[in-house]
């Protein structure tokens, strides 16, 4: 019998090769959607068919998605810096036109990757699935959301099964978009915190959100649902770059900077750069200071209760794999 096939959408980055792996493992035909020019380092030895396309390119997704039972979108966008227009043509335009070309394939499963975001930050307390859309004007969460809204709207009565699944602040081996420069950072002895690190954060270990999105892509009781895929810590920001810091043996930042001032500062490098047109993100930017200055903590009883989820990897261990990459890449005894 031939296995079921998983269409995985940015196989080549970060997230999507360990989700590639993921499915892999767990005796799937993995096909991997990737653009032309794509850097395909982070899929050495991994099982997968790649296949050559765009989600911005409605025409360029027939032949993905043909015979394909599950989909898992995680291509996207993901940045605290760019102008509406991009992130709604990538996340939003980008999810329909794979989502209808997957309908039109008979895709069984749908699975989108959305984000705690849409939720906002500051908000008092732990935070659920039942909690209010809160996009606070950032580019990135505005496209997120409208895309989540979309797919769950026009699809409530389709053959086609969707889900979504809306990350914390993935880290993990290979990542080169966060967790690196972060480190990068606090090696160059650089790192620093908003209002002393005592915000809460939403740690979600890359191999646990894998985990989620594989239950995800076949539990019956996940179609039409949203989950939020944390490790389900009570943590602070200072807490987990203490942790960090330890693991590769330096010391922990010392500076801080007030929520208010950085916010301020943040404002106005955005607007110098709106003004010249500048296309690289500023030093600092208002979703930054967000991120780490206000609390961000999230809960994951929902995915426990219904899909069965329990993170598999402890954060001490999580860590410890994420330094042993780092190092490796960096020639770091």
């Amino acid at each position: 019998m031939a296995k079921p096939i998983v269409l995985v959408t940015g196989a080549n980055g970060f997230i999507g090769s360990h989700i590639v792996e993921r499915m892999a493992n767990e005796g799937y035909s993995v096909r991997g959607l990737v653009r032309k020019n794509s850097d395909l380092s982070l899929l050495e030895g991994i099982n997968v068919n790649l296949v050559y396309g765009d989600v911005t390119d409605a025409v360029s997704l027939a032949s993905a998605v043909a015979g394909v039972s599950i989909v898992i979108h995680n291509a996207g966008l993901a940045s605290d810096w760019g102008p509406l227009e991009l992130f709604m043509k990538i996340n939003f335009e980008g999810t329909k036109n794979l989502a209808l070309a997957a309908e039109k394939a008979g895709v069984k499963r749908f699975v989108l990757l959305s984000s705690v975001a849409i939720h906002g930050f500051g908000a008092p307390g732990m935070i659920d699935e039942n909690a209010p859309i809160n996009t606070q004007g950032f580019h990135y969460s505005i496209s997120k959301w409208e895309a989540e809204k979309w797919l769950m709207s026009h699809f409530k009565s389709s053959a086609m099964e969707v889900t979504a699944i809306r990350p914390g602040n993935v880290f993990g081996p290979k990542d080169h978009t966060f967790i690196e420069k972060y480190l990068d950072i606090m090696v160059q002895g650089k790192g620093g915190y908003v209002n002393g690190g005592m915000s809460k954060t939403c740690p979600v270990y890359v191999r646990n959100l894998t985990k989620a999105i594989a239950l995800a892509a076949t539990h019956d009781q996940a179609v039409g649902e949203a989950f939020i895929i944390t490790d389900g810590l009570d943590i602070t920001w200072k807490k987990f770059t203490e942790k960090l810091a330890a693991a590769l043996g330096i010391k922990n930042p010392s500076m801080s900077i007030p929520f208010s001032i950085g916010n301020i500062i943040a404002g106005m490098m955005e607007s110098v750069y709106l003004f010249f047109n500048i296309k690289n993100a500023p030093l600092l930017t208002k979703y930054r200071m967000n991120n780490g200055g206000k609390d961000y903590y999230f809960s994951i009883d929902k995915a426990k209760r219904i899909l069965g989820f329990v993170p598999e990897t402890d954060l001490d261990s999580a860590i410890s794999n994420t330094i042993a990459w780092y190092k490796g890449k960096h020639g770091i005894k």
